[in-house]
């Protein structure tokens, strides 16, 4: 259907009424081409970066969806992105400013392979790092699983071996 990127979309363009949204990282194509064709197959694409665009994607997402009102909207970020984080919360921080149920799914694109679901309320809770804090000191071997994913996480640990930096 093709693609555009998000902040130079039209809030009310015609293609976006009634339609199934992708908002995409902008590097997946680059990531995963199969992937992103497989998630992006029926809809309309917008193609988003935090990195590069402004960080006003809140209010615009919301505009979009209270004058187009899509059927739906899939996020897909990369998983371990700073800035692909904003993507998701954008979605659900629309929703509570229009104060109502947006029809979306949420998906994360895990080493570049493997898609995988996530709930709002991960989201939601990705935002508030003392929680996030909290829920490592209850449950450390989540930090097993970061250092199979997380090159920055590795290399603290490596330099923590060495003394150079405090492991925490």
């Amino acid at each position: 259907m093709g693609e555009a990127w998000l902040w130079s979309t039209w809030v009310k363009a015609g293609r976006l009424r009634n339609a199934d949204v992708a908002i995409v990282a902008a590097c997946l194509p680059f990531v995963n081409p199969k992937l992103y064709q497989e998630i992006t197959r029926n809809k309309v694409v917008l193609l988003a970066c935090p990195e590069r665009e402004h960080s006003a994607l809140y209010g615009k997402i919301a505009s979009m969806i209270r004058s187009s009102r899509p059927r739906s909207i899939t996020v897909v970020s990369i998983d371990g992105s700073p800035h692909c984080a904003l993507l998701h919360a954008s979605v659900n921080e629309a929703e509570y400013i229009l104060d109502e149920d947006i029809p979306r799914r949420h998906y994360v694109v895990v080493d570049g392979e493997e898609l995988r679901e996530i709930s709002p309320n991960a989201v939601r809770v990705a935002r508030y790092l003392s929680i996030v804090e909290e829920l490592i000191r209850k449950n450390p071997e989540a930090l097993e699983e970061l250092a199979k994913h997380s090159l920055e996480y590795r290399n603290s640990l490596a330099r923590a071996s060495k003394g150079d930096a405090p492991r925490a």
